[in-house]
C-alpha cells in the first residue's frame, strides 16, 4: 500500500469495483441507502428526482437545474454516480439521456417507503432480559476504541487489542514491528491519529476490506454488512440468524473495533454502537459523533457521578442535542486556544489528546483540565519528520479551536464584509502569522531532496576516481561528486552497472 491509508476514501474503493459487483450490492436497499448518503448533495437531489420517474432523463435538464455558478458541482455529481453505475444509458438510446440502474432505483425505493426490504436493516429482536442502555454502548466503543488508539500512540495502559486488530494495524502499514519484535507507530500512523473518529474507522474498515479480498471473503457480503449497521437503531437488539458465514465472521472482529456489543450470555444478539451509526452519516454528523465519542474517552469518575446527579431529562436533551448536530453549550473536550506568541493552552485531561497534542507541540505544564505548551520550530520539525504535514497540523487546530476563537473570527470577517462589500477574505480561526510560519518551517524541510543510493570512496589513485565519475556520469546515474575527496554518489539503480564497469576496468589490479 502506498501512502497514507486515510487517502483512500469509501466513495473511491466503491468506485473501482466492478459493475457486477455494483450490482450485487444494488440487491441491498440498506446499502442502496448508504451510498444515497455518501454521495454529493446535488447527486443525492438528482436521485432523489429519478427514483419515482422511469422514463428517461436528459442530462440537459438536469443542468438546467443548476446555475452557472454550481457547475464544477454539477460534473462532480455525474461524474460519481456514472462512476458507480448508478446512472446508466436511456431505454431510448438517444444520446445524452439517461436513468437509473434499475436495481438500485427498486432497492432504493423499498428503503424509502419501507417495501420489501428483506431483513436488509437488520432482524430486531426482543431483549427479555435488562435492556442495553445507550450510555452503557457508548462506554464500551469508547473503551474498545480508546484502547487502540492509546496502543497506538504508546502511552502506557492495561488493555490491549485483541491480536486480529493488531495484524489489521501492521497490515495497513500503521505499525511495524521493530529491531526488538515490538510494534511501534509509522509515519503513516502519527497521520492517522489527526483525523477525525469518522475517517480513521473508515481508513480501519478500507484496510479491513482489501484484508478480506486476500482471504477469499465475499465482497458484497462484507460491504452490506458494513452498511448495514450503519442504518441499524442505537440501543436495539438485533438477531445474527439471517447473517451469512462471513457475517459472522465479521461480527466478532466488529466487536474489537468497538462497533457492535455482545453479551457473553447470549451470542446470538447484537447491539450497534454509536461508532456504527457514524460510518454513514454526513459532515455535520460526523463532527457532532466525534465530539461524543472524545467525551466518552475522557469521562472520569468525577464525571460519571455529576451526570448521575444530573435530572434525566436534562441528559436527555444533551443528547438529542448531538444527535442532530445541535450546538452544545459545554466546552467541547480538547478545546484549544492558539495565540500569536505561539503558546497554546489545550482543555483537556485526557491520556490520548494529550499524547496527539504532544506529536507537535512542546509541552510544558499539566493540570487538572488543562495542558499548556508551545509551537516551536522543534516540535514541528519533529512532527514533519514524522510524516504529519503542516496542512494536517493547521486543519486539526481549526477543528479543535475554542469556541471562542471561532466566534471572534466570524466577528472580524463581518467587519470586514461591512467595509467592502467585495471582500473574499476567508474565515481565519488561528493567527495567521502562526499559519504562516507552521507552513515555512515546512518548506524548510521542502528544500531538501532525498535520494537512495551508493556512496564510493576511498579510491587507489585519482585517474581511477576520475574513470568511475566519468562513466557514472556518462550513464546518467551521477548523482553528486566531491573531486577534492575523491568520492562521488550515484543512485540505487544505476549501482550495479559502475561496480560491474570498475571490475572490468580494474580487474588487472
Amino acid at each position: 500500500m502506498s501512502g497514507a491509508p486515510f487517502k483512500a476514501t469509501v466513495n473511491e474503493y466503491l468506485e473501482d469495483l466492478p459493475p457486477q459487483v455494483h450490482s450485487r450490492l444494488y440487491t441491498s436497499p440498506a446499502t442502496c441507502l448508504a451510498m444515497y448518503r455518501l454521495l454529493p448533495k446535488l447527486a443525492k437531489f438528482f436521485i432523489m428526482s429519478m427514483v419515482f420517474n422511469e422514463s428517461d432523463v436528459s442530462l440537459r435538464d438536469l443542468d438546467r437545474w443548476v446555475n452557472s455558478s454550481g457547475k464544477y458541482q454539477f460534473n462532480e455529481a455525474i461524474k460519481s454516480m456514472k462512476s458507480l453505475h448508478l446512472l446508466v444509458e436511456g431505454h431510448s438510446g438517444q444520446p445524452y439521456m439517461i436513468n437509473l440502474n434499475s436495481i438500485f432505483r427498486t432497492s432504493f425505493g423499498n428503503a424509502l417507503t419501507g417495501g420489501e426490504v428483506n431483513n436488509s436493516f437488520g432482524n430486531v429482536v426482543e431483549d427479555e432480559s435488562e435492556a442495553v442502555q445507550p450510555a452503557m454502548l457508548d462506554q464500551y466503543a469508547a473503551n474498545k476504541w480508546e484502547s487502540i488508539l492509546h496502543f497506538m500512540v504508546g502511552t502506557p495502559m492495561t488493555q490491549t487489542p485483541s491480536r486480529k486488530v493488531l495484524s489489521l494495524l501492521q497490515h495497513s502499514k500503521l505499525m511495524e514491528e521493530n529491531r526488538t519484535g515490538e510494534l511501534q507507530i509509522t509515519n503513516e500512523g502519527f497521520q492517522f491519529l489527526l483525523q477525525d473518529a469518522n475517517a480513521q474507522i473508515w481508513a480501519l474498515l478500507l484496510q479491513y476490506l482489501r484484508l478480506a479480498e486476500s482471504l477469499q471473503m465475499d465482497p458484497v457480503d462484507v460491504l452490506n454488512f458494513i452498511f448495514m449497521l450503519g442504518a441499524l437503531e442505537l440501543g436495539k437488539a438485533y438477531s445474527d440468524t439471517n447473517l451469512s458465514e462471513t457475517q459472522k465472521t465479521m461480527l466478532q472482529d466488529m466487536r474489537d473495533y468497538g462497533l457492535v456489543f455482545q453479551k457473553a450470555s447470549n451470542p446470538s444478539k447484537f447491539y450497534p454502537t454509536r461508532l456504527a451509526s457514524m460510518l454513514t452519516s454526513d459532515s455535520m454528523s460526523i463532527r457532532s459523533a466525534s465530539s461524543a465519542m472524545n467525551s466518552v474517552l475522557t469521562q472520569g469518575a468525577a464525571g460519571k457521578a455529576k451526570a448521575e446527579e444530573a435530572p434525566s431529562s436534562a441528559k436527555d436533551s444533551e443528547q438529542d442535542a448531538d444527535q442532530v448536530g445541535g450546538t452544545a453549550q459545554a466546552l467541547p473536550d480538547g478545546a484549544v486556544i492558539l495565540e500569536t506568541n505561539f503558546k497554546i493552552y489545550s482543555y483537556s485531561n485526557s491520556p490520548l489528546q494529550i499524547a496527539v497534542l504532544g506529536l507537535f507541540v512542546h509541552l510544558k505544564s499539566r493540570f487538572s483540565n488543562m495542558v499548556t505548551g508551545q509551537i516551536t520550530r522543534d516540535s514541528i520539525r519533529r512532527a514533519l519528520l514524522n510524516g504529519i504535514t503542516a496542512d494536517q497540523i493547521i486543519a486539526y487546530l481549526e477543528t479543535h479551536a475554542h469556541p471562542q476563537m471561532r466566534r471572534l473570527a466570524e466577528q472580524t470577517l463581518d467587519k470586514k464584509m461591512e467595509l467592502d462589500a467585495n471582500c473574499k477574505e476567508g474565515l481565519q480561526i488561528l493567527p495567521p502569522t502562526v499559519v504562516d510560519q507552521i507552513k515555512l518551517w515546512q518548506l524548510e524541510l521542502d528544500r531538501i531532496i532525498s535520494y537512495e543510493g551508493y556512496l564510493f570512496t576511498d579510491f587507489d589513485n585519482q585517474q581511477e576516481y576520475n574513470t568511475l565519475s566519468a562513466y557514472a556520469t556518462d550513464i546518467g546515474v551521477l548523482l553528486w561528486k566531491d573531486d577534492k575527496k575523491k568520492r562521488f554518489f550515484v543512485s540505487q539503480e544505476g549501482n550495479a552497472q559502475v561496480i560491474s564497469y570498475a571490475k572490468r576496468k580494474f580487474r588487472k589490479k
